[in-house]
């Protein structure tokens, strides 16, 4: 069973876009968005989309969200200066964790060049035992 959709999903699928713009450094030896860019993304799009959704900075909460899994499918090259979008999907919303599907999109195109799959389970920031996933949170993932 693939973590990935088949087929992929489309710009329209997607609530929420987060724009994002590619550096120069970027770019890897082979001229192209190099593969650890997308997960950088990946988080940059969720936690950024968490704090404006929320209304708050997410890092102050009782319980913060860690990463615990993530995985990419790589389907299309991008390159700098390319300007790019994540789709912010909601695939599965539990007691402490929460699963998102992504999707990042260039300049404008419908298709996906990568998809994502990112885990957060949420802990007390400070002893990092498992709490469940915060009001606020709850709340704008109803959103997606």
């Amino acid at each position: 069973m693939s973590d990935f959709p088949d087929p992929p999903p489309k710009r329209a699928d997607f609530n929420v876009l987060w724009p994002i713009t590619t550096r120069w450094g970027d770019n890897d030896s082979y001229g192209h968005v190099n593969n650890v860019v997308h997960y950088s993304w990946f988080d940059t799009a969720v936690n950024g989309w968490l704090m404006r959704a929320t209304g708050t900075d997410i890092r102050t909460l009782p319980a913060i969200g860690m990463v615990a899994e993530t995985g990419c499918r790589y389907l299309s090259e991008l390159s700098f200066p390319d300007d790019v979008e994540v789709g912010i999907g909601l695939r599965r919303l539990g007691n402490s964790s929460v699963t998102y599907g992504l999707a990042v999109f260039g300049n404008g195109s419908e298709q996906p060049a990568s998809l994502g799959r990112f885990v957060h389970v949420y802990v007390d920031r400070e002893t990092h035992t498992t709490l469940p996933v915060p009001e606020e949170i709850r709340a704008a993932l109803r959103s997606l």
